[in-house]
């Protein structure tokens, strides 16, 4: 795998990061519009020529408990959506506490100089780049023991 996007579908937004297994680590990229349930294709249609991703991973939102809330429906949903437009892999990853992850990455950028000013989307953004992080992590092979000589 080189290429993966990771999404972290929500009513209004979706936020979009890119990353590789190479180096297991994600990048806040932008937001996505909804509109009436609908994501803003054409945009995901330009992301997807842009980067050229073999694997789609898309956050689930779950309660503490582990269970399925309302929001999960608009993930899994979105999730199918991917799946049939594009006809590649999609990854759904637990997202439990990411937004909280991504304000947190959001107030340091912040503190040092690298970020303006708090904005919702770009936190959204950041959501998916967690996301993405976390299976990048979860599925990177572990490297191969060396020969004993």
């Amino acid at each position: 795998m080189n290429c993966a996007l990771g999404f972290d579908a929500g009513s209004r937004l979706i936020g979009v990061a890119v990353g590789n297994s190479f180096t297991a680590s994600g990048r806040a990229l932008t937001t996505v519009a909804m509109r009436d349930g609908e994501p803003d294709w054409n945009r995901l249609d330009a992301l997807r020529g842009q980067w050229l991703p073999d694997t789609l991973v898309v956050g689930l939102p779950l309660a503490l408990d582990g269970t399925e809330q309302p929001a999960s429906r608009i993930a899994r949903r979105f999730a199918a959506q991917l799946q049939q437009r594009y006809g590649l892999p999609v990854v759904l990853v637990d997202e439990r506490h990411s937004s909280q992850e991504a304000a947190r990455r959001f107030a340091a950028g912040r503190a040092a100089g690298l970020k303006r000013r708090r904005d919702a989307a770009a936190i959204d953004a950041e959501a998916a780049a967690v996301i993405l992080e976390r299976w990048l992590t979860e599925t990177a092979a572990p490297p191969p023991a060396p020969l004993a000589g």
